[in-house]
């Protein structure tokens, strides 16, 4: 299996971590073969959901081990009234009944999060099978946003061709964000970024520079940039060397040439390596063009926010793609700054 030198460098911190990753797609031979590399190279515990017969017998056919690796079946799980009894008390305001509960706790991505809530796992990884949003809604039910005044928003890992790692954000869940939710995916993705070992420089995209151009989206991104900086003002923010500036435009964000010329007096103009994005529609045609004609590797949608990470793959994934993923989640389960 082939992976990438910037996944190979994931891997090497995680397996340090002693982290346990759900995979709740044990039909996928992917999957399979995804878990099997990882637990190969020590890269977390896995526990794989679907039939335990099916999945040995095929790791059998390989001739390959199941060091590190536990199947389970939740419909023959000891825990499964446990976990049914916790997802009725989660969402029984929201009007969930414990008949509906004892049938959703069976569906593997719930099943999966429940494992994360009960404390019997430190994170998932779905989606091979599955849409984003069957991936997601389990983790805003149960798993729940970190923080109650900041919403969770999806980031995209780029490994670049030139060697640079990017941060993006948000280009799946929030669709068009007020100013003050472009702080907290700012925010977000900024931690994001401490926690994979990178100095967060953040621009704070637009059509704009430094007010070059009117209208209601430049000026969004405007008053997000003052309140963005006026937050990072905040004590829990102090001993983080995080710079921001905005508005900007992609050239002046990433060209030091252009940052020079058009925001001067910026020291994140040239430089950035975390790029929010005004709205899901920029941000979700940014990073397809980046990854269909520059060539780009892209990891993601990555939730954060959240309280325990859960994170997307793409339908169209190979094995070695979801490696990558398991790796960045182990890495998302360290505190904010590591």
């Amino acid at each position: 299996m082939k992976i990438s030198p910037y996944i190979e460098s994931l891997i090497e911190k995680a397996c340090k971590l002693n982290k346990t990753i759900v995979l709740p797609e044990g039909e996928d031979v992917r999957v399979l073969q995804a878990a099997h590399e990882a637990a190969e190279r020590h890269l977390a515990k896995l526990i794989i959901l679907g039939c335990p017969e099916e999945i040995n017998a095929y790791f059998d056919k390989q001739g390959w081990a199941m060091d590190g690796i536990e199947t389970l079946d939740p419909a023959r799980s000891p825990k499964l009234q446990d976990y049914a009894k916790l997802l009725y008390e989660l969402r029984k305001e929201k009007g969930m009944t414990e008949e509906e509960a004892a049938k959703t706790v069976l569906i593997p991505n719930y099943f999966g999060t429940l494992m994360i809530k009960a404390g019997d796992a430190d994170g998932m990884v779905s989606g091979a099978n599955h849409s984003t949003a069957d991936t997601v809604r389990p983790a805003l039910q149960i798993i729940k946003s970190s923080r109650k005044d900041r919403i969770v928003s999806a980031l995209f890992i780029m490994a670049a061709q030139n060697g640079r790692i990017y941060y993006l954000s948000d280009c799946a869940i929030n669709i068009n964000p007020t100013a003050k939710e472009l702080v907290d995916i700012a925010l977000s993705t900024a931690e994001s970024a401490m926690q994979f070992g990178d100095k967060p420089q953040i621009a704070m995209l637009s059509y704009s520079t430094y007010g070059s151009g009117k209208g209601e989206g430049a000026d969004k991104v405007r008053e997000a940039t003052a309140l963005a900086k006026e937050a990072l003002k905040a004590p829990e923010y102090a001993a983080m060397d995080i710079k921001l500036d905005g508005e900007l435009q992609a050239d002046a964000a990433l060209d030091v040439a252009v940052g020079q010329k058009k925001a001067p007096s910026s020291e994140v103009a040239g430089n950035a390596n975390v790029l929010i994005f005004p709205n899901i529609e920029a941000g979700n045609i940014g990073y397809k063009l980046l990854q269909r004609l520059g060539g780009a590797e892209m990891y993601g949608p990555l939730l954060q926010g959240l309280n325990a990470p859960i994170n997307d793959l793409s339908r169209g994934c190979f094995a070695e793609d979801i490696v990558g993923v398991i790796a960045i989640t182990v890495l998302q389960t360290q505190k904010k700054g590591c």
